[in-house]
C-alpha cells in the first residue's frame, strides 16, 4: 500500500475519475501506469481531500463539492416527566424547625492562657476560634483530678442528667511465664 500522492499521480486521478471510472479502476490504471501500489480505499480517500468523491458515480461531472455548514438542530423542549420514588425506598419524614436549647455557661472567668503556656495541672477547655484568625486560649485554671477541664468546665461539658462518671485507673499487670 502506498500512502505518498506525487502530482502526477493526482492529476491521473483526476484524469480518471473525469472519464467516469469506478475508483477501483482508477487505482489500478495509475497503478498499472506508474508502478504504485494504491488500494481502492487511497484513492476514495485521496478523492475526499481533493473534494472529488461527488465524481465516483459513473456519469457525474468532474467538480468540486464544497463542504455544507452542519444544519441547526431544532431545540425539542421536553416536558419532565412525573418522578416516582420505589415502594422499597423508605420515605423521609419530614422533621419540623425547633428552637435550639439555651446554652449552659461555666460562670467562670477564663486565664486565656496559650496552649504553649498551658502547666500539666491547667483546665484544657478553648475559648475563641469562632471567627477567621481569631486566637484559640485556654481557661488555665487548676483542673479536676484525673480530668482535663476544672470543675465547672467539666460539669458543662457533660449531661446534667447523667451520674458523675468515675475515671479509669491505673491497672496493675503481672507478667507471667508460659512453659
Amino acid at each position: 500500500m502506498q500512502s505518498d500522492w506525487k502530482a502526477r499521480h493526482t492529476r491521473a486521478l483526476r484524469e480518471y475519475l473525469a472519464k467516469g471510472m469506478s475508483f477501483s479502476e482508477t487505482a489500478a490504471a495509475i497503478n498499472a501506469r506508474f508502478n504504485t501500489a494504491y488500494s481502492r480505499n487511497a484513492t476514495i480517500g485521496r478523492a475526499k481531500r481533493l473534494g472529488l468523491a461527488a465524481a465516483a458515480r459513473p456519469g457525474a461531472s468532474l467538480r468540486i463539492v464544497p463542504k455544507r455548514p452542519p444544519k441547526a438542530r431544532k431545540s425539542v423542549l421536553r416536558q419532565p416527566r412525573e418522578r416516582h420514588i420505589p415502594d422499597f425506598m423508605p420515605r423521609i419524614p419530614a422533621f419540623e424547625p425547633t428552637e435550639m436549647p439555651k446554652l449552659r455557661c461555666a460562670g467562670v472567668a477564663p486565664r486565656h492562657v496559650a496552649l504553649v503556656d498551658l502547666e500539666p495541672g491547667d483546665c484544657r477547655y478553648p475559648y475563641g476560634g469562632d471567627v477567621e484568625g481569631e486566637a484559640i486560649t485556654f481557661c488555665g485554671h487548676p483542673r479536676q483530678e484525673g480530668f482535663s477541664y476544672c470543675t465547672p468546665h467539666f460539669q458543662l461539658t457533660r449531661n446534667p442528667d447523667s451520674l458523675l462518671e468515675r475515671p479509669a485507673g491505673t491497672a496493675v499487670l503481672r507478667l507471667v511465664e508460659v512453659a
